[in-house]
């Protein structure tokens, strides 16, 4: 399965990616996380199966630190979901893909159901 992750190399790069993107999911961690690197393809599944028109942007807060305190992350991992360029919602440290496909589902629909 191919994964739907951008990885982010710059505090602009997601900023832009961001603002360009109806809905997306900016997933913040850093190497050193072990919960995170088992999470990460788990969201990216989630999004490719069930969700295909969000658009998931990994960055790691190590290598780009000024994500940290624009964003305001003080753990990791940190899930940031934007509509149109707005937090929806955000989770940090303890996230279940359960939890997670029920705050996605709701604007999701709004935003991509055919009527």
């Amino acid at each position: 399965m191919k994964e739907n992750i951008k990885e982010i190399t710059s505090f602009d790069e997601l900023n832009n990616e961001i603002s360009n993107k109806l809905i997306s999911l900016v997933y913040l961690s850093h190497q050193n996380c072990s919960v995170c690197k088992v999470l990460k393809p788990k969201i990216s599944e989630l999004l490719t199966e069930e969700y295909p028109n969000v658009k998931m942007l990994y960055a790691d807060i190590e290598k780009i630190p000024e994500i940290k305190g624009q964003f305001s992350v003080f753990a990791v991992p940190t899930i940031i979901f934007f509509i149109e360029g707005r937090e929806n919602f955000r989770r940090s440290r303890n996230i279940g893909i359960g939890e997670l496909r029920d705050l996605i589902e709701r604007p999701y629909q709004f935003l991509f159901s055919e009527e």
